[in-house]
């Protein structure tokens, strides 16, 4: 038994801050009777993985029918031959020859090419659930055909909403489409507030997000001058790919995600908290208007968080390791160090000054991660890249997705630039 695409109900009370009111108000999704068919973007990477092994748990009720990868073919390959969709897509021509070769004797499935095989795949009428893991800017024009489509999304990429959040969300209202969020500490946030029976939003007085620290929650000033791409990529509790693990490093991927929660939920920046939370098993809390604190504990496993959407409003058994509470025996909490990891502070400052600068913020972090993983920037640099490009924007009225990814284009060259005169 599992949901048919489902109704979105976006709230219409105004809200002071420029995210605008949120996505998620009353849902409700009715069994349908037959296997969810799911296309997934962003098969090959840690997410995506992770996804395919839930579906493989629940075999009875999932069918995978598109599978998107940009660059490892042998894994999408293999991936294909376990499943079988009947469509696929790669980066380019060159690729989709590759995955052709490495395909079985007797199957094969279309494949598609490129940004619009993505955005293609992702609005295909075969599909009931898109699962949106693509890393990076790269991710919003599927994300958003998704959206157009009326499928429901279940959102990974979370620069989908930091790059285009009123497009999405005036896409979404058009067509009936869902987001549910894969983030697991946006995922936290959904369960505890009761997923389809969420409560008025005035009753939530903040909303906390947690975070591991990185592997350099206890590195000093001087020592984070001196981290390379091996140490930054050496999470102590999560397994990321290494834009993602770069990005928890800097603290970064917490600015990012304070961004996507204004967003989902409507509410201002100012009720939007971060705490440091080295254990990785609280997962996000909501504080509520009577001083309750409502948490949502589970492993470090995104098996946990992706189930959850695949599943909804069904729960989904699931083969992860449980929290054993006496030997983990204490839950610690400590602010972070934004002074020693100003990316949290640059996301929150982009937040308040306008939909355009929080794509000046990705753009920029984008090309500074890279650069840094290639050894041509500091670490300490991604913040300075980053601070620099806001600095450098005015601020700019984004009327559609082209002048979204013209915006992005421009940010990158800057960025460049800017690192090539360090």
């Amino acid at each position: 038994m599992t949901p048919t695409p489902a109704v979105l109900s976006v709230p219409a009370r105004p809200v002071s801050d420029p995210c605008g009111p949120g996505y998620i108000s009353s849902l409700t999704v009715a069994d349908a009777g037959r296997p969810r068919r799911l296309v997934l973007l962003g098969a090959t990477g840690s997410i995506g993985v992770s996804t395919l092994k839930v579906a493989a748990e629940h075999p009875e009720s999932y069918r995978i029918v598109g599978l998107a990868g940009a660059v490892n073919v042998t894994l999408l390959a293999e991936q294909a031959a376990a499943f079988r969709p009947p469509v696929l897509a790669v980066l380019t021509g060159e690729r989709a020859a590759a995955l052709a070769r490495l395909l079985p004797a007797g199957y094969r499935p279309d494949i598609l090419v490129g940004p619009a095989g993505y955005a293609a795949m992702a609005a295909m009428a075969e599909a009931d659930l898109v699962v949106s893991a693509i890393v990076g800017a790269a991710g919003l024009l599927p994300t958003l055909a998704a959206v157009a489509a009326g499928k429901i999304v279940a959102l990974a990429n979370k620069e989908s909403l930091v790059l285009a959040g009123d497009l999405i969300r005036t896409a979404a209202a058009g067509s009936g489409a869902v987001i549910l969020p894969v983030d697991s500490e946006h995922n936290a946030l959904f369960q505890a507030l009761g997923g389809a029976a969420l409560p008025d939003l005035p009753l939530v007085e903040r909303l906390v997000l947690t975070a591991s620290g990185g592997p350099f929650r206890a590195t000093s000033r001087a020592g984070l001058e001196a981290v390379t791409p091996a140490m930054a990529l050496n999470h102590p509790n999560w397994s990321m790919g290494p834009k993602i693990s770069v990005d928890s490093a800097t603290l970064m991927n917490k600015g990012l995600e304070v961004i996507e929660a204004c967003r989902l939920y409507g509410l201002p920046v100012a009720q939007v908290d971060v705490v440091v939370h080295p254990q990785s098993i609280v997962h996000s809390l909501v504080q509520l208007h009577d001083g309750s604190l409502l948490a949502h504990l589970g492993p470090p496993d995104m098996r946990v968080a992706i189930a959850y959407c695949l599943g909804y409003p069904r729960r989904l058994s699931l083969s992860v390791p449980r929290v054993d509470l006496v030997k983990l025996a204490s839950l610690t909490f400590e602010a972070p160090r934004e002074e020693d990891f100003p990316c949290l502070g640059l996301a929150r400052q982009a937040l308040g000054s306008g939909a355009s600068h929080t794509v000046a913020l990705n753009a920029a972090n984008e090309v500074a991660v890279d650069l840094f993983l290639k050894e041509r920037l500091a670490f300490m640099d991604i913040p300075a890249a980053i601070a620099a490009a806001l600095d450098a924007h005015s601020g700019e009225t984004l009327a559609d997705a082209d002048a979204v990814m013209d915006l992005d284009v421009r940010v990158r060259r800057e960025v460049a630039d800017w690192a090539r005169a360090r």
